[in-house]
């Protein structure tokens, strides 16, 4: 994570990547949490932690998405902030086959390694492990009591926001994943990196956000919350990343398509190549994609209530499969509460917790035997078979929808 403010500008509504397109806003909700991964020990905390409006804005010269409206200010990112996916096979079969193509495809073996916004860790120190890397994650949300009992030697973490004061690290390579859609200031930030890494031509930066492309063209609207404020498309983070200094030499769409994968590296001063890398060319089709969301997203929303609120009706009980921000936004945006009875999720670090905004308690899975559910929503239709299986081990058989 990142903590840093934004300089003045002559219009607050400038793009905060690009510095030159103006922000068109297209999408707005009202009365949301402020954060949708930071747990809480009482039902009375979730409920009462601060709610803001949210408005996206499109800058059409460049196609960055943000929130126009983002306040980080009133945020907070602690130990008690849970992001970890690390108990899902289907996740870690994903960052398995990304750390070994990282380390085949650009050499890093053997090599340092910072990671901006580490999370919990469990990436860097695989990464390290199947590489045989020395590294250095920063976070502040970094847990020292998760990794106590089997942290490499070469790898070390700093409890902290990243900035120039690190700027002095060993670094063959920067990787920084699901962090800089949290940054305000995108523009800002990735000059900062560039700066502090800029001694070193070549070093490399490995970047992972997700796809704000596919969210507008899904109607995804439960992938859209407060402090995710920054949406990149392939294109817009191509464009970021040169105009920040950094070359792009490899641009991806992994995880079902989810997420969008960039590799670059510091240049020597010289521009970056004009040259497309493929995916990057999609300024056109975002531009659509945002006056179709506009369009299509509130029927979309009002399908998913009018869904909940018939089954409620009909005597069905729902259920929630998968608490994190997804499900805090696809809660508070409908303004469902008490017609969903019940939200369980596979990490054992949630569980007994309590989710903002609706206050509602996450359990383990195996509480679905006692709810008996009639239709559980699943929040990532990626964990399809892994859900699926596990209601067929408890001899469950609901009706089973994927956002």
């Amino acid at each position: 994570m990142h903590n840093t403010k934004s300089k003045p500008a002559s219009s607050p509504a400038r793009c905060p990547s690009c510095f030159t397109g103006k922000m068109e806003s297209f999408y707005t909700v009202k009365n949301i949490p402020t954060n949708s991964c930071l747990l809480f020990e009482t039902r009375d905390e979730a409920i009462d932690w601060p709610r803001r409006d949210l408005v996206l804005g499109f800058c059409p010269d460049c196609g960055f998405i943000a929130n126009i409206n983002y306040n980080p200010t009133i945020q907070r990112y602690s130990s008690g902030y849970e992001e970890s996916q690390g108990a899902s096979p289907r996740f870690n079969a994903f960052l398995t086959s990304l750390i070994g193509n990282w380390l085949s495809r650009y050499n890093l073996y053997g090599k340092d390694i910072v990671e901006v916004g580490c999370g919990k860790g469990d990436f860097l120190i695989q990464l390290c492990r199947a590489g045989n890397c020395n590294g250095i994650g920063i976070d502040p949300t970094y847990d020292p009591v998760r990794q106590e009992a089997d942290l490499p030697e070469n790898v070390r973490f700093i409890q902290d926001f990243y900035s120039t004061k690190y700027a002095d690290l060993p670094c063959d390579a920067i990787s920084c994943r699901h962090t800089l859609e949290h940054i305000g200031p995108t523009g800002e930030f990735m000059e900062m990196i560039h700066d502090a890494v800029g001694d070193t031509p070549g070093t490399l930066a490995l970047w992972e956000v997700p796809d704000a492309g596919r969210v507008l063209r899904a109607g995804a609207f439960w992938d859209i919350y407060y402090e995710h404020c920054s949406y990149f498309s392939p294109g817009s983070l191509t464009r970021l990343f040169r105009g920040t200094g950094f070359e792009p030499v490899e641009l991806e769409l992994d995880f079902d398509d989810q997420y969008i994968l960039l590799v670059g590296k510091v240049t020597n001063g010289e521009p970056a190549s004009e040259t497309p890398l493929a995916l990057e060319d999609d300024l056109p089709e975002m531009k659509q994609a945002v006056e179709k969301f506009a369009r299509t997203c509130p029927v979309t929303i009002e399908k998913w209530r009018d869904t909940i609120l018939g089954a409620c009706e009909s005597g069905k009980k729902v259920a929630i499969w998968g608490s994190g921000s997804k499900c805090v936004a696809f809660l508070t945006t409908l303004g469902i509460n008490e017609q969903v009875g019940c939200i369980v999720d596979i990490s054992p670090y949630r569980h007994g917790k309590f989710i903002p905004g609706t206050g509602h308690r996450i359990d383990n899975p195996q509480v679905l035997t006692d709810y008996q559910p009639d239709l559980v929503i699943m929040m990532n239709p990626i964990y399809r078979q892994e859900i699926l299986a596990d209601l067929t081990q408890m001899g469950l058989s609901p009706e089973l929808l994927a956002v």
